[in-house]
């Protein structure tokens, strides 16, 4: 049914643009560049432009993106605008007035939280990532190596590298078929997913170092104050995997990693390995994402962050 969808308005399209979330991460730019790179290949008379904010340059392995756009130009206009990996409007961030404008618009997501914004919305929140949905619509014999990279890669980001509960039967097939045309996983899982900076150890270091455990030791949380990321020369996209490495303590079931990005304003990670559903959570806050990981935007000391989101943490494990 999508991709009836999708190619009757690819037939009648002379201009599409994909675009993804802010601060894209690994399944938006793979979900996002593995389309691009598809359209290209196969739609060669439509011009297919693709917008995201700048990628952390880990990503610049996968081939096209030095074809993103992060800036509209005056005038531009499509006839249909894909979002992938997008909960919501808002989210879309500079290619919002892109998408507003467009003659059709389509979403294909995995987050429970998502609104079904778009005219037509392909929602599956068991699906692992944006990525093998992706796959899932393709023609098999049109994925080429280039685009099997971009797609492997959401795919293992999304799940933690095929070890989070989204994770199914059929993932694993999508995983091996992606892996068939010759890609190296190894390489690509190491460069984009394992190593880190000296500076990213460091504020890993820090933040595991003051982290606090609560409720019994079935919560733990860290944050990092934008001084202390000044100090080490980081941005937000050095703190990815910290929250990652909180939720593996030993008998922690919800972990929490905080930044501030303004004076009393965190931007909050949310993980949880089986009882509490954090989307719930973030939603609460004005958040949103998956089951076992989500976020949100709060104000407040870290103080008054940690104690509102215990509170909801709380309600959640009263009805176990």
């Amino acid at each position: 049914m999508v991709s009836k969808m999708l190619n009757k308005w690819l037939q009648e399209a002379r201009r599409v643009a994909i675009g993804g979330h802010v601060r894209p991460d690994g399944d938006c730019v793979g979900s996002c560049m593995g389309l691009y790179l598809y359209m290209k290949d196969n739609y060669p008379d439509i011009q297919t432009d693709v917008y995201l904010e700048p990628i952390p340059e880990k990503f610049k392995i996968i081939s096209g993106t030095e074809d993103i756009r992060s800036e509209i130009q005056e005038g531009e206009a499509y006839d249909l605008f894909i979002c992938l990996d997008c909960g919501d409007e808002e989210r879309l961030g500079f290619s919002m007035p892109l998408f507003q404008s467009a003659l059709h618009t389509f979403c294909m997501d995995h987050h429970v939280s998502n609104q079904s914004f778009a005219e037509y919305n392909q929602i599956v929140p068991d699906a692992s990532s944006t990525s093998e949905l992706i796959y899932g619509i393709m023609d098999k014999k049109r994925v080429t190596r280039e685009i099997a990279e971009c797609l492997y890669m959401g795919i293992a980001h999304d799940t933690g590298i095929f070890q989070y509960s989204n994770v199914s039967p059929s993932t694993f097939r999508m995983a091996a078929e992606l892996l068939e045309t010759g890609i190296d996983a190894a390489e690509l899982i190491d460069f984009t997913y394992y190593e880190k900076t000296y500076a990213q150890n460091q504020v890993l270091g820090r933040a595991l170092l003051e982290s606090i455990v609560f409720m019994d030791g079935k919560c733990i949380a860290a944050f990092m104050k934008k001084s202390q990321m000044d100090f080490y020369g980081v941005t937000p996209k050095d703190l990815d995997g910290i929250v990652s490495q909180l939720r593996i303590t030993q008998g922690v079931e919800v972990a929490i990693f905080a930044y501030e990005t303004e004076k009393d304003l965190y931007k909050v990670s949310l993980r949880s390995k089986k009882a509490i559903d954090v989307s719930v959570i973030a939603g609460y806050f004005g958040g949103g994402g998956h089951v076992r990981a989500a976020g949100c935007i709060m104000p407040g000391t870290i103080y008054d962050v940690l104690n509102n989101l215990s509170r909801q943490i709380e309600l959640q494990f009263a009805k176990e």
